[in-house]
């Protein structure tokens, strides 16, 4: 596939403070008109130092990517890598490095992930006219296998990846004693989980717990390290595109879906934001109806309040070892 991008709807000039001189790596930014993309465009284009173009299988889009930011002045280059595979992994470590001037990169946005193509989480498929018991434990067999085969390809490479990504950059920051700025892509799907896509939900919301995990285990290198994670609602992109039109799947959140560049808008307005503005924070991007057919885009702050209460049964009756 060629690239089809709007290159200059990626040019941000009142957020170009966000990215302007910093070494950036994207995790899963290979997919034409995909989010990662998107990302990877308004780092190179306001400013970004350089762009590390990380894929795994769309290499023909991410080499394309590459070329076109290439020809637009910036320092950019391709990274091929599984990120479930901790090999694989660790091999582009010193490439990336090596490509970056010598230094890791200090913003790394951990945005690769899939989704399932949609199965009735905890129901068995319905019974077909006609179709003999033993016929039918067999097909909803390899149907319950290629369900969870599908989840767990979705969970492996969000959590992960996004696990590995972590310890691999925020290790190199450390070492290299070097700022860095991590930014973990989810969806509103992990608090508002819609159906059919039970992996997608499931790792979204682990992903919100990185953050603070990755803070508690810094210790004392936790001044280094900054970072936040970020839920989408539906952006139009080769995943989504197909219910574009369906107001049943994306229409319980919004009037209608993003395109790239208006969620990479958004996402440089955030960025742009003071670092201790941001940090350990979870962030959601709300799309609302305006007038004359008008959205407005807004983010919004998310936090949990944890609330335990006890139990009188067993406060009243404690077992005693």
């Amino acid at each position: 596939m060629a690239y089809t991008a709007p290159t200059d709807a990626f040019r941000f000039d009142e957020y170009r403070s966000a990215v302007e001189g910093k070494r950036v790596f994207i995790t899963g930014a290979g997919k034409d008109g995909g989010i990662g993309q998107a990302f990877a465009l308004c780092a190179g284009l306001n400013g970004a130092a350089s762009v590390g173009v990380h894929f795994h299988r769309s290499y023909e889009d991410g080499f394309d990517l590459v070329d076109q930011l290439r020809l637009e002045g910036v320092n950019a280059f391709p990274v091929q890598a599984d990120v479930t595979n901790l090999r694989d992994l660790w091999a582009s470590r010193s490439y990336v490095i090596d490509q970056m001037g010598g230094l890791p990169p200090n913003l790394v946005i951990c945005n690769s992930g899939l989704t399932e193509s949609g199965y009735s989480f905890g129901r068995a498929l319905r019974e077909k006219e006609g179709e003999g018991r033993a016929l039918r434990r067999a097909r909803v067999r390899q149907h319950f296998l290629d369900n969870l085969d599908e989840s767990r390809l979705v969970l492996d490479t969000k959590v992960d990846g996004f696990l590995a990504s972590t310890h691999l950059w925020a290790g190199e920051a450390v070492h290299h004693n070097e700022p860095i700025q991590l930014v973990y892509i989810s969806s509103r799907q992990a608090i508002d989980p819609g159906p059919a896509v039970p992996g997608y939900a499931i790792s979204n919301w682990a992903v919100l717990q990185l953050p603070k995990v990755l803070k508690v285990n810094l210790g004392k290198n936790a001044d280094l390290v900054q970072c936040f994670s970020l839920m989408f609602p539906f952006i139009r992109t080769g995943m989504t595109d197909e219910y574009a039109d369906n107001e049943r799947v994306f229409g319980r959140w919004q009037p209608r879906m993003l395109e790239p560049s208006e969620m990479a808008e958004a996402f440089m307005a955030l960025l742009h934001r003071p670092g201790d503005e941001t940090d350990d924070g979870m962030f959601e991007l709300f799309v609302e109806a305006a007038e004359q057919n008008e959205i407005d885009v807004t983010w919004r702050q998310v936090k949990f309040n944890l609330a335990e209460e006890q139990l009188t049964w067993s406060a009243d009756h404690p077992l005693k070892f």
